[in-house]
């Protein structure tokens, strides 16, 4: 039997922003070859966010198409006359080609309507990161601003010899300017150098790191933050954590824990995780005073301490925190940057996937691992964006793998008989059609397993 530790009210949040975030994109990428269909001339009979086997939530036809939402929220679709598709209406292609149908165009104008999903995903994309840009800006900390270095977050690292206070330098001989690219450059590098002490080193990554770490299975999922001092940031007048409880007040400097010296926040998880479900007695600076106060840990070894703003954390010196402001032309330059940068990773990071060997292939994750990187409290917007940006990238690369049920095999197959000047059979494409859709399927059932079951259970 598995156990899960959820909180709920924090789920439920993610699972809110998970189906906003994908019925926007899937919307949008349906749209896309809708559109061009009707460009066409071609006759869509069904738009659906959302599956609908057996019955639909919502349905309404207009005109010559029949619009709804289905119960099964594994995606959505257009049904185009004419074409083999996920329905597998096999009856209509008995008959002749009429005027209207997919299968009578020209394959110049299918392949437009194969792509047009997946152009609208990229064109979102870039619109999204360019708006985000432009409303919140770019903030980021520049590595050599770290006062104190970095807090190794997880067990794998921690094992290659990267300690608490060491300053990361470069990955794979290039320097790291900022912070926030570290852990993307880290899970695909090769070596870290990093600084300790005054003196540098060297720290060689093995091939199998990537697996190391899916079976380490990390708590918090994160690799490294920065190194914080143990001060207390400002309580929400609804939290009812053991720190508020235990009377702590905003800045209050934690120095100690039952007369264990503390300084960082990495001092105090140590103690605190052989303190669980205890009571522990802390020494704190307050105003120039120095008072005592006890506090219960929890069955996690936590008190329940807030961090500080990252203003406020610039303020004190911990780190800099540069922010960069766009104005609207100049944010959809950048914003198309931003995207082709998470492009590039994303395929990195595919290119570990299909490499047996770097074990990557065990953290593929479904459902449960995408809704898990969304925002926990509402109104987080900002992230919310950046993350709908990336799966709109993520979509359209998917989509345009050639892999019969998805818009590249289609795509590949148009692009043959463009080029051999020989259409496929109807008969070929619906065996197609059905291998690809087994395919995808075993890939699903693969990665939500592993989110429940296999090694991306840890998150």
């Amino acid at each position: 039997m598995t156990v899960l530790a959820i909180n709920w009210g924090n789920a439920w949040m993610q699972v809110f922003y998970l189906i906003l975030s994908l019925s926007i994109l899937v919307v949008l990428h349906e749209f896309g070859h809708y559109i061009t269909a009707k460009w066409f001339g071609c006759r869509v009979e069904k738009f659906y966010l959302f599956f609908n086997p057996w019955f639909s939530l919502v349905k309404k036809k207009v005109g010559e198409t029949e619009y709804g939402i289905g119960w099964l929220p594994l995606g959505g679709y257009v049904k185009i006359a004419g074409m083999i598709d996920e329905s597998m209406d096999k009856e209509a292609l008995k008959e002749p080609p009429k005027a209207y149908e997919f299968r009578s165009k020209p394959a110049w104008q299918r392949l437009i309507i194969m792509l047009g999903g997946i152009i609208v995903n990229v064109l979102l994309a870039f619109i999204i990161y360019a708006m985000v840009l432009f409303v919140w800006g770019e903030k980021k900390v520049p590595v050599s601003s770290l006062q104190y270095g970095v807090w190794v977050q997880d067990s794998v690292l921690y094992e290659l010899n990267l300690r608490n206070g060491d300053n990361i330098v470069a990955v794979d001989n290039k320097p790291v300017e900022y912070f926030e690219d570290v852990p993307a450059k880290i899970l695909l590098g090769k070596s870290i150098t990093i600084s300790r002490n005054g003196q540098q080193r060297t720290i060689e990554m093995p091939e199998n790191f990537l697996e190391r770490l899916i079976e380490s299975k990390k708590k918090n999922g994160m690799l490294l933050m920065q190194r914080l001092p143990a001060l207390v940031g400002e309580y929400d007048k609804n939290d009812s954590s053991n720190g508020k409880k235990a009377g702590l007040q905003f800045m209050d400097k934690i120095t100690a824990i039952d007369s264990i010296p503390v300084q960082y926040y990495d001092d105090m998880t140590a103690i605190l995780a052989n303190k669980k479900n205890t009571n522990v007695s802390l020494t704190i600076e307050r105003r120039g005073d120095t008072v005592t106060q006890a506090a219960a840990v929890n069955a996690d070894g936590k008190i329940g301490i807030p961090l500080l703003s990252m203003n406020q954390y610039d303020s004190l010196g911990v780190f800099k925190q540069e922010v960069k402001k766009y104005g609207f032309f100049e944010a959809i330059p950048a914003g198309i940057g931003m995207a082709l940068d998470k492009l590039k990773f994303y395929i990195d990071q595919f290119r570990l996937i299909l490499n047996p060997k770097t074990g990557a292939y065990k953290g593929l994750g479904g459902f449960k691992a995408i809704g898990s990187i969304f925002p926990t409290q509402w109104g987080e917007w900002e992230s919310f964006w950046r993350l709908t940006g990336f799966l709109s990238i993520i979509l359209a690369f998917m989509n345009l793998l050639p892999i019969p049920a998805l818009d590249g095999g289609h795509v590949v197959f148009t692009l043959v008989e463009m080029v051999t000047g020989r259409k496929p059979s109807d008969k070929f494409l619906e065996y197609a059609q059905i291998v690809g859709m087994v395919l995808l399927l075993g890939l699903m059932l693969f990665a939500n397993f592993n989110d429940w079951f296999g090694y991306g259970r840890g998150r």
